[in-house]
C-alpha cells in the first residue's frame, strides 16, 4: 500500500511525485472541494454562527477519486497550500474522509523542490484548528456582509449589486482620494534656480536657492522672485562652503506579496492578479533544463522578511563566486517586517539562489523568467555590500543670497550592480567640478520658475496595495482579488494605470458612509483583519468575534432599513458630446449590469442606445476611418476600425498620434514602452526601435 498525499494544485504533481519516488501516490483536490451554498445564507446566527457546507458543484467526481485512493492507502497526507485557505482545504477534506483531527497528517511545503519538499514529510502535524477557524470566521463575515447588505444596495441602487467587508473599505479609499482630488485647491509658489560653471569646466550645474538674509525662501508671487532676480543680477557667485564625504546605500528587503506587487506594477506595468498568477506558477514549478521539475521560488503569499540561514549562506556562496568578497556584508544582513506580521512563512526568494535568470530562460514563458529575475535579482541584491558614493556639497553666497547644490559619483556599486529600487523621487547624479571654498563661479543663467502645489495622486494598483498594507485592511492573500473584485463590479475603473471611482461607486460608497460607517471605515476593517489573526493565533474566540461583529451590524441594518423607508439613491449619468442620430438630442453614458453603454437623453420616447467605444489616436490603415478600443469576452483590450464588421481591420498593438515617415499612415506600439513602432499599412513595413 502507497502513501497518498493531497495538494492543492495539479501543477505541483510531477515535482512533488518525482521527489518523493515509489511509495506515494500524488493527487490534487484543485482548490476548494466544500463551500457555503450560494443559494442561501447557511449559517445558523443563533446558534455559534455554525455553518452548513456543500461539497462544491463539478467537484464530486474528485471526491470520489480521493475518497477511493484513500481508502486503498496506508497514510494520508494534506499537503495543500500553506495558509488560512490551504489549512481550511485539508480540514473540509479530512472531515469528507472521515479522518481524526488529532492525527499528524498535514505537511507544507514552503517551496516545491526536493528539499522543501523532504522537510516538509519530515514534519507532519494535525490540522490547526485556530488557523481553520480564522478562516472560517472571514467567510462568515464575509458571507454576512454580502447577503445581508447586498439585497438593501438591490433595493435602494440598483439591482445586482454587491457588497463586501474588505471591497467596500478599498472602494472608499478610492472615492476619498477622488472627492481630495476635487477640493485641492492649488496655491502658487516660485523657486530660483542658478546654472554655474568653476573655472574651465564647461559643463553646468544647477544650485537653488535657499536662504536669503539667513532667511528660509518662501517665494509666493513673481514680484518677490523678481526682486531676488534684480538683487543677484551682476552679483558675484562665490563658494562659501564645500562639505565632501561618504554616504552608504543599502539594499531593500527581499520582496513580500505587497512590495512584489508595487515592484512588478511599477517596473514591468503588470496588473497585480498577472503578478500573482505567474508568481503561483514559479511557485508551484516547472521544468528545468538540466535539473527537473522544481519550484523557483518560494510561497508567494507573505508580510515576512525573513530568510532561512540556509537561503542566506546560499546567497553568500553564489555572490562570492560570482562577485568577490567585497560583495559580501560584514555582517549577515537580517530583515524584519514591522507591525502586525505572520511570520510563518520565509520572503519571496528563489529556491535555488545559483539558479540565475538567464539559466532558466530556456525552460520558462516570457512572463515567468520576467518575474523570476526581478525576484532572484531583489533577493540577491538584498544579501550583497551597501553602495558606496562619494558626495559633494557647496553652498554659493551672492548678494545675501545662498543657493545650495549637491551631486555625488559612485565609489562602489555593492548591490547596485543587480537591483536598485525605484522611487518617484530618485535622486538625479548632478556631479559637481571640483570646487574649493572662495572660488568665483561663473554664472550661465539664474531665472525664477513658477509653480503649483499639486493635488493627490490618483491611486494606481501598485499605491492602493501599498495603502492596503499601511492601513492594514487586507491580507497578502487578498490584495489582487481585492482591486480585480472592486474593478469588475463597477465600483472602481482604470484611466490608464491610475484608478478612479465610477459614479456607482461614488454613489453607493456615500451611502455606505452614512448607513454603515463601520463597515467602510479603515480603522474597523483593519481591526477585524487583526481580530481574524488573533483567532490565528488562538488569542481569540471565532465566535465571539463574530458575535461581538454581528450584534452592532444587525442594529445598524435595521436603521438603515427604517431610515431609507420608500427612498432609492440615483446613479447620475455621465454627460457625452454625442448627439443621438434619430432624435438629434444629446447622449448620456450610463451604467448598466453589463458595464457602460451610451442612451438618449429623449427616454422614454426616443429609446436609442449604443454601445460605448473607446476612440483612439490615428485612423484605420486599411480604410481610413476611426480606430476604436474594444474588448473580447475575456476583458482583453484589442483595437479596431469602427466600421466592423465591413472593414475587417483588427489588431493587439496600441494606436499612437504619430505618423509613418514612409507612407502617413498611423504608427501602433508593439510591445510597449520598451518595444517599437510599426506600421500596419499594408506593403509599408516601416519600423522604429523605441530608446
Amino acid at each position: 500500500m502507497s502513501d497518498l498525499i493531497i495538494l492543492e494544485s495539479p501543477s505541483k504533481i510531477h515535482t512533488v511525485q518525482s521527489t518523493l519516488g515509489r511509495g506515494y501516490k500524488v493527487v490534487a483536490c484543485i482548490g476548494h472541494v466544500r463551500d457555503l451554498p450560494k443559494s442561501k445564507l447557511a449559517v445558523d446566527i443563533e446558534h455559534g454562527f455554525k455553518p452548513t457546507y456543500v461539497d462544491i458543484k463539478g467537484k464530486e467526481k474528485i471526491i470520489e477519486d480521493i475518497r477511493k485512493l484513500a481508502d486503498k492507502s496506508e497514510h494520508v497526507y494534506f499537503a495543500t497550500d500553506p495558509d488560512r485557505e490551504g489549512e481550511a482545504i485539508s480540514w473540509h477534506l479530512a472531515t469528507i474522509l472521515g479522518f481524526d483531527m488529532n492525527e499528524k497528517n498535514r505537511v507544507t511545503f514552503n517551496e516545491i523542490t526536493k528539499t522543501g519538499v523532504e522537510a516538509g514529510m519530515k514534519s507532519p502535524r494535525t490540522i490547526d484548528m485556530n488557523i481553520v477557524n480564522a478562516q472560517q470566521a472571514r467567510r462568515i463575515l464575509d458571507r454576512i456582509v454580502g447577503y445581508k447588505l447586498s439585497p438593501f444596495l438591490w433595493k435602494k441602487v440598483r439591482r445586482g449589486l454587491s457588497a463586501g467587508r474588505v471591497q467596500s473599505a478599498a472602494v472608499r479609499m478610492v472615492v476619498d482620494r477622488e472627492n481630495e482630488i476635487r477640493a485641492f485647491v492649488p496655491a502658487e509658489y516660485w523657486s530660483v534656480e542658478a546654472k554655474l560653471t568653476a573655472g574651465a569646466s564647461k559643463k553646468a550645474f544647477n544650485a537653488k536657492l535657499s536662504t536669503v538674509d539667513g532667511k528660509k525662501a518662501d517665494l509666493k508671487t513673481k514680484e518677490e522672485t523678481d526682486a531676488v532676480l534684480a538683487r543677484v543680477e551682476g552679483a558675484e557667485f562665490r563658494v562659501a562652503s564645500v562639505k565632501k564625504g561618504n554616504r552608504l546605500r543599502s539594499p531593500a528587503a527581499p520582496f513580500s506579496t505587497s512590495t512584489l506587487l508595487q515592484d512588478a506594477a511599477q517596473r514591468l506595468g503588470w496588473q497585480a492578479r498577472r503578478t500573482m498568477n505567474v508568481a503561483q506558477e514559479l511557485y508551484e514549478g516547472v521544468e528545468v533544463e538540466g535539473i527537473g521539475a522544481m519550484g523557483l521560488i518560494t510561497y508567494m503569499r507573505t508580510d515576512s522578511l525573513r530568510i532561512s540561514d540556509e537561503a542566506r549562506e546560499a546567497a553568500k556562496s553564489f555572490i562570492e563566486s560570482s562577485y568577490g568578497s567585497r560583495y559580501i556584508p560584514e555582517k549577515p544582513r537580517v530583515y524584519r517586517a514591522g507591525g502586525n506580521v505572520q511570520d510563518a512563512h520565509e520572503a519571496i526568494r528563489p529556491t535555488m539562489p545559483s539558479l540565475t535568470p538567464e539559466a532558466a530562460k530556456a525552460s520558462l514563458s516570457l512572463d515567468q523568467y520576467k518575474l523570476y529575475k526581478l525576484i532572484w535579482s531583489r533577493f540577491l541584491a538584498s544579501q550583497m555590500s551597501d553602495c558606496i558614493l562619494d558626495t559633494t556639497a557647496a553652498a554659493v553666497e551672492a548678494n545675501g543670497c545662498v543657493f545650495r547644490t549637491s551631486g555625488f559619483s559612485v565609489k562602489f556599486d555593492g548591490f547596485t550592480v543587480l537591483y536598485e529600487e525605484q522611487n518617484d523621487d530618485d535622486e538625479e547624479n548632478n556631479a559637481l567640478p571640483p570646487i574649493e571654498k572662495g572660488d568665483i563661479l561663473n554664472v550661465k543663467s539664474v531665472g525664477g520658475i513658477q509653480h503649483f502645489t499639486q493635488p493627490p495622486a490618483r491611486y494606481t494598483e501598485a499605491t492602493l496595495i501599498k495603502a492596503f498594507k499601511e492601513y492594514g485592511i487586507a491580507r497578502p492573500s487578498t490584495y489582487a482579488s481585492t482591486i480585480t473584485t472592486i474593478i469588475s463590479r463597477a465600483y472602481v475603473e482604470r484611466d490608464g494605470r491610475q484608478l478612479k471611482p465610477t459614479s456607482l461607486g461614488e454613489v453607493t460608497t456615500e451611502l455606505m458612509k452614512e448607513h454603515f460607517e463601520s463597515i467602510v471605515d479603515l480603522g474597523f476593517t483593519a481591526e477585524m483583519e487583526n481580530d481574524l489573526d488573533k483567532i490565528e493565533l488562538g488569542e481569540k474566540d471565532w465566535v465571539d468575534v463574530l458575535s461581538g461583529f454581528y450584534n452592532g451590524f444587525d442594529k445598524t441594518l435595521k436603521q438603515a432599513e427604517t431610515d431609507m423607508e420608500g427612498k432609492r439613491v440615483k446613479i447620475p449619468d455621465e454627460a457625452t458630446d454625442e448627439i443621438c442620430e434619430l432624435c438629434g438630442k444629446p447622449m448620456v453614458i450610463k451604467l448598466g449590469r453589463y458595464g457602460k453603454f451610451l442612451a438618449c437623453t429623449g427616454f422614454p420616447e426616443c429609446k436609442n442606445t449604443k454601445r460605448l467605444v473607446q476612440e483612439t489616436p490615428g485612423k484605420c490603415p486599411v480604410c481610413g476611418k476611426r480606430i476604436v478600443q474594444r474588448k473580447t469576452r475575456k476583458a482583453k483590450k484589442y483595437f479596431g476600425c469602427e466600421d466592423n464588421p465591413t472593414c475587417k481591420f483588427m489588431t493587439w498593438d496600441t494606436p499612437t498620434a504619430e505618423i509613418c515617415p514612409n507612407c502617413g499612415s498611423t504608427l501602433f506600439n508593439k510591445g510597449g514602452a520598451h518595444g517599437k513602432l510599426i506600421c500596419h499599412k499594408e506593403g509599408c513595413g516601416y519600423e522604429r526601435e523605441l530608446k
